[in-house]
């Protein structure tokens, strides 16, 4: 029943959610994740998240959070930005988990985002503001 559940879960969160498999590719992608960022979830399935998704300068570091993750090192708290499909920047904060099957081999990696790109722009403006 919890299995059956699950993918309703992850589809209807407020919160950005998407999944890659071993190879980085993406797996899943919620409505959040679609809003948030303007791409469907038919335009990101089976493409590869980082070299797709990620702009270049945070390709690395967003690779060796997920690789991380593929060898069972879960990374919580990692902040990044993501671009929309119309080029506007979000900043995002990340817990990457590993994804397991019954045998518990690794499939792939889920990661659950939070929009703080509103939080970003208030701290920024605080701290103009106290200079």
């Amino acid at each position: 029943r919890i299995a059956d559940d699950l993918p309703r879960l992850i589809e209807t969160a407020n919160a950005p959610i998407f999944g890659i498999d071993t190879q980085g590719k993406v797996s899943e992608w919620n409505a959040k994740a679609s809003s948030l960022l303007g791409f469907s979830k038919a335009e990101t399935i089976g493409k590869n998240l980082v070299s797709n998704f990620i702009t270049e300068e945070f390709r690395e570091s967003v690779h060796n959070v997920l690789a991380a993750a593929l060898s069972g090192k879960e990374t919580a708290n990692f902040e990044f930005p993501l671009f929309t499909k119309d080029g506007k920047r979000k900043e995002i904060l990340l817990n990457a988990t590993t994804r397991r099957g019954p045998d518990g081999e690794v499939t792939g990696v889920i990661g659950v985002g939070q929009d703080i790109t509103r939080i970003r722009e208030i701290t920024t403006e605080q701290q103009r503001n106290a200079e």
